[in-house]
């Protein structure tokens, strides 16, 4: 039998294309990057766990801010090169920015305007100087 892993198409890092979206509402949250491990790992634990480029290691989302995302469903696009995770967002916040979604910019007249409140000072949810989970 098949690997499910195998049948995905990575990239030439390793990487797939992951979006979280609401499961309830549909709402975009955020979009992130994860490699076989860590999508296995979120198959298994039933939380998103993503892979941090920037790092250079596995990102359980929610382990500095507490922002886990429950994971109710995984789907791969007809391509097989993105997964789309159905999540339940603890704490109703997805954005290092302290906004429900990362998504928060319309462009409106040439310009992006920020649409979304902050429900959360960044300041209060990570530690001094970490932004970024």
């Amino acid at each position: 039998m098949q690997d499910w892993l195998d049948e995905i198409h990575w990239n030439a890092d390793g990487l797939v294309p992951a979006i979280a979206q609401d499961y309830k509402t549909g709402r975009i949250l955020m979009m992130a990057w994860m490699n076989r491990e860590s999508l296995a790992l979120t198959a298994r634990e039933n939380r998103a766990i993503y892979w941090s480029r920037s790092r250079g290691k596995l990102w359980r989302k929610g382990e500095e801010s507490g922002h886990v995302q429950k994971v109710h469903e995984l789907r791969l696009d007809c391509d097989a090169d993105v997964i789309v995770l159905q999540v339940e967002q603890l704490g109703g916040i997805a954005c290092h920015t302290g906004r429900e979604s990362c998504f928060y910019r319309v462009f409106e007249d040439g310009a992006w305007k920020v649409v979304d409140p902050i429900l959360k000072d960044p300041d209060a949810i990570y530690h001094a100087g970490h932004r970024h989970e």
